[in-house]
């Protein structure tokens, strides 16, 4: 018996710290074991190396600094075509608050993954009482048939007894405008008692994002814009002329032109001239 609960305590669950973290500047959420997990370094790129997205990128970087200045500020949706930055946006807005910031001052970004939505109440519950600033961000955010936990963050966010905390901001980042794929919403709308109802159920999660940010495919032009300024920042030493061409030609080969096709250009044209990425 004694071994059988040696082994059910080693498959238990860590208990979760229930303190906010005093330092540190980003974390990651992982209620199964234990809580925050610090990140030491923080994969983001300059703002200055996003393009094509220059209306999101100066209204998120201004609604973040409201936000860590504690003037009022909106919870973001993020949502559009793939690869073009969403993601990237959120990071580097986060270094770019911060870089104007003294380190006791920072703004902490905590990362939630998708499947650890439905404890979100509970991370709330640690954050409410510290003194420091908080934006929680969760990537590729999107639900489907039968899934349950939208309703948490839905509460989480607006609605609930005790309401978000003041020192709590939420960045989620999508393919879909309103979290729920096309066919559900029509299932829901056919199959429904009250068809409007059952919908504007679903609909409303996406409601509780004040700020909705619209990423959408970019042109030629932008994909090349794109190119000229990595390779400029990382002093890729090859004719103008000759990497335009080889983009376009790596595009076709992937069938779209975005900013995540233009990294893994650069990406694979420095390894072939032996540059650093750094």
């Amino acid at each position: 018996m004694a071994r059988v609960a040696a082994a059910l305590e080693r498959l238990a669950p860590a208990a979760i710290d229930g303190r906010a973290p005093a330092t540190g500047h980003a974390f990651v959420w992982e209620p199964a074991h234990g809580g925050l997990i610090a990140v030491e370094t923080v994969a983001y790129l300059p703002l200055s190396l996003l393009k094509g997205i220059d209306l999101a990128r100066d209204t998120l970087l201004e609604n973040t600094r409201r936000f860590a200045e504690s003037l009022p500020a909106n919870n973001a949706l993020l949502w559009g075509a793939r690869g073009m930055g969403k993601s990237s946006l959120v990071k580097s807005v986060h270094a770019d608050v911060n870089r104007m910031r003294k380190p006791n001052a920072a703004l902490v970004l905590i990362e939630i993954h998708r499947e650890d939505i439905a404890s979100l109440p509970s991370l709330l519950r640690v954050l409410r009482t510290s003194k420091r600033r908080f934006l929680l961000y969760c990537d590729d955010l999107s639900f489907d048939k039968d899934d349950t936990s939208y309703k948490s963050l839905k509460a989480a966010l607006e609605g609930g007894i005790e309401g978000r905390p003041a020192n709590v901001l939420f960045y989620a980042t999508s393919n879909r405008r309103h979290l729920m794929p096309r066919d559900m919403m029509e299932n829901e709308r056919s199959t429904a008692i009250n068809p409007s109802e059952a919908v504007e159920e679903k609909v409303s999660l996406s409601d509780r994002f004040g700020l909705w940010l619209g990423f959408h495919n970019c042109g030629q032009d932008e994909y090349l814009a794109m190119i000229d300024s990595y390779a400029a920042h990382y002093k890729i030493k090859l004719d103008r002329e000759e990497l335009h061409r080889r983009g376009l030609a790596w595009a076709a080969t992937r069938g779209a032109r975005s900013g995540r096709v233009a990294w893994q250009f650069i990406q694979d044209v420095a390894g072939e001239l032996g540059t650093r990425l750094e």
